[in-house]
């Protein structure tokens, strides 16, 4: 479930990415979800993401909207370890920045969305079962 949280989570903020080769990390994650890459070439692909989310040369954007790029390929990375709750802040991250730069990622309400995904997707990889 961490793997498919994880994955979700950086499906979420695709379209942000900016290097190919991190989007080929994430259809890996994709492709060992399905059962059709083991989990050698897994965690390859996991050290591989990590490299690039390390070198990312961040954003020139005054107003912080580009980090969107850095903090999605930081949640393809942490998906591919199997870290789910860092890709879920690294996807949430992505998404204030890419709606709103440096001001809303201050503003906690700007999180509120990227919190009700969160337990919709958990739920719904849950089975629906509610924890209420």
């Amino acid at each position: 479930m961490r793997l498919e949280f994880g994955d979700a989570c950086a499906l979420r903020v695709k379209h942000f990415i900016e290097e190919p080769a991190v989007a080929e990390c994430l259809f890996g994650l994709r492709q060992f979800l399905s059962g059709s890459l083991a989990r050698s070439h897994l965690e390859a692909m996991a050290a591989q993401a990590s490299r690039l989310a390390n070198q990312h040369q961040g954003s020139k954007s005054i107003d912080g909207t580009g980090h969107a790029a850095v903090s999605a390929t930081y949640a393809v990375a942490n998906a591919l370890a199997g870290k789910a709750l860092q890709a879920a802040d690294y996807a949430a991250y992505a998404m204030v920045y890419g709606q709103g730069g440096y001001g809303a990622v201050a503003d906690r309400q700007s999180f509120e969305p990227e919190f009700q995904w969160r337990v919709a997707c958990l739920s719904s990889l849950a089975g629906g079962v509610s924890g209420t």
